[in-house]
């Protein structure tokens, strides 16, 4: 089949959708389908490019709107290509909205997979909850399947429950092959935290975290922080961890390379994810990474995978903005090396049993399939 998918950016841009993308897309390739992705030329890259068999399609944009690139060529290069179907995302309104208005007109079936509800800060709040009552319904109502990443979402999003016939719940997923455990030279009571670094990610919690780290110091002087990421707050994060006299503690590793990251898993101790919001929280993908580098996680109720590193024992999950749990999870898993590593192999089984793009890529296509 001939799948187009519409994000707003694509590799080498670092992001949760845009990681998505990547990984469905080159999956999707293995099955015999054709893939096309048409994203904004950020950063700015060949216009035209085949990227392991993904034909990629670069558009320039003349700005932003939140954190969406706005690409007025962008209805004009959809309405021209041949397609089975596309396949769109959410939190991005301006591919979705160009894309189910195209496939309305052509008659082809829409995927959305809605990652996470549209929020923001400031005036950009007021933009967001005006397309929540207006282009979102257009674009929930012309799916012909919305795909979540996890159970909950049906919950905590107040835009799906009326759509909820049309739901399916297929994971994000992990390179179970590339994402393994390795030998490396590591410190002890080393704890690994990554994201992008800007305002539209501060949901991922790096300030309870570094709240959560002045309690840990009392216990674990010796505690190291790695923070994996850049972004327009980097130097925010920076200034607190010198106000909060964690200086000695926190490193910043600014934006680590495809061929690092798995290096930077393997060298610590625990991966960190305390995301704070339910709604902007779709799954977070980096804890498949962690587990299937054999790494304890320590998270929060609210991301996709909390309830199976429960049930699995993969790892320590605590409330949302609640420092000091978060603080005593962190002092146990530094604390006990067995439990550690236990919940390191208990994680790397449940991502290989569940989580491989692979298999997720194999559900994927018996939607598509379904709506040919």
């Amino acid at each position: 089949m001939r799948i187009l998918q519409t994000p707003v950016r694509f590799y080498p841009f670092i992001g949760g959708v845009e990681n998505y993308v990547y990984n469905l897309s080159t999956e999707l390739i293995k099955l015999d389908h054709n893939v096309t992705v048409v994203c904004a030329n950020e950063p700015i890259c060949k216009n035209n490019e085949l990227i392991k068999k993904i034909n990629v399609i670069r558009i320039p944009y003349i700005g932003k709107i939140a954190n969406t690139n706005i690409t007025p060529k962008l209805p004009i290069l959809i309405f021209k290509k041949n397609f089975d179907i596309i396949h769109t995302h959410i939190p991005t309104p301006w591919c979705a909205d160009w894309s189910a208005i195209i496939t309305e007109f052509k008659r082809k079936p829409l995927i959305l997979t809605y990652h996470n509800d549209i929020v923001a800060d400031g005036f950009a709040n007021y933009i967001a909850k005006f397309y929540n009552l207006t282009s979102l319904k257009f674009v929930l109502s012309k799916a012909a399947k919305i795909i979540i990443t996890q159970p909950n979402y049906m919950a905590s999003s107040p835009y799906l429950r009326k759509y909820k016939n049309k739901v399916e719940v297929i994971p994000n997923g992990v390179n179970v092959n590339r994402f393994s455990p390795m030998n490396v030279e590591k410190s002890d009571n080393t704890l690994f935290f990554l994201s992008v670094l800007d305002k539209f990610h501060k949901y991922k919690g790096l300030d309870k975290l570094l709240q959560a780290l002045v309690i840990v110091k009392k216990e674990i002087k010796d505690v190291k922080l790695i923070v994996g990421g850049t972004g327009e707050l980097l130097k925010y994060y920076k200034q607190k961890t010198i106000s909060l006299g964690l200086k000695q503690n926190v490193f910043f590793t600014g934006f680590i390379s495809d061929e690092k990251i798995v290096e930077y898993y393997n060298k610590c101790d625990a991966f960190v994810l305390p995301s704070i919001s339910a709604k902007q929280e779709g799954f977070g993908i980096v804890l498949l990474e962690a587990m299937a580098c054999e790494k304890p996680i320590i998270t929060t109720g609210i991301v996709g995978v909390a309830n199976e590193a429960i049930d699995n024992n993969a790892g320590i999950v605590v409330p949302t903005k609640d420092t000091k749990m978060l603080a005593n999870a962190i002092i146990k898993v530094l604390e006990d090396d067995n439990t550690a590593k236990m919940m390191g192999k208990n994680g790397r089984k449940l991502v290989e049993n569940k989580y491989s793009w692979e298999k997720v890529a194999k559900m994927m296509d018996d939607v598509y399939r379904g709506l040919a």
